[in-house]
């Protein structure tokens, strides 16, 4: 029953994947195609993604750090702006070949709900797609912020006097 309910979830999810590299692309689309997915649509930039979220209405969109143009930390910013953006609370999960902590700092500040360093495996997008789905968080704002309810306590403050 569980299993079936994981699936109906997978099978019903929208997914926009925004990344410059025609492999990468590839090889996402064809692990959300495994886990599922049947709704998947590509941006290879960012206002190409701006676009796609717009137009398509994706449940989940996940995008690299970096890319041409508009790179996935000046769309997070646009997205992330309610009032603004017509979809300021879609799920957001980044991609980036350098897990450094600023970096991931960034990525929390900037509002993504999940973020994963490259090369991602199929489990850790099936949890991380799972986790958002299942287990959605409110939008909060943080200061200047706009950003998914922590999974864990934190002081907001880190983010109302930050830079």
């Amino acid at each position: 029953m569980v299993s079936q309910q994981l699936d109906h979830a997978m099978e019903g999810l929208v997914v926009l994947i925004a990344d410059s590299n025609p492999y990468l692309r590839r090889l996402t689309r064809t692990m959300l195609m495994n886990l599922g997915v049947k709704s998947i649509y590509e941006s290879t930039d960012g206002v190409g993604a701006l676009d796609a979220i717009r137009n398509v209405n994706p449940d989940v969109m996940i995008i690299d750090w970096d890319m041409p143009g508009l790179d996935g930390r000046e769309v997070m910013r646009i997205v992330r702006t309610p009032g603004e953006f017509p979809k300021a609370n879609l799920p957001i999960i980044m991609l980036t070949d350098l897990g450094l902590q600023s970096r991931v700092t960034a990525a929390i500040r900037l509002g993504v709900h999940e973020f994963l360093v490259k090369p991602i495996s199929p489990k850790t997008l099936q949890q991380r797609l799972l986790g958002i789905v299942l287990n959605p968080r409110p939008m909060i704002r943080a200061g200047k912020f706009y950003i998914p309810m922590p999974r864990r306590r934190v002081d907001l403050n880190e983010f109302i006097y930050a830079a």
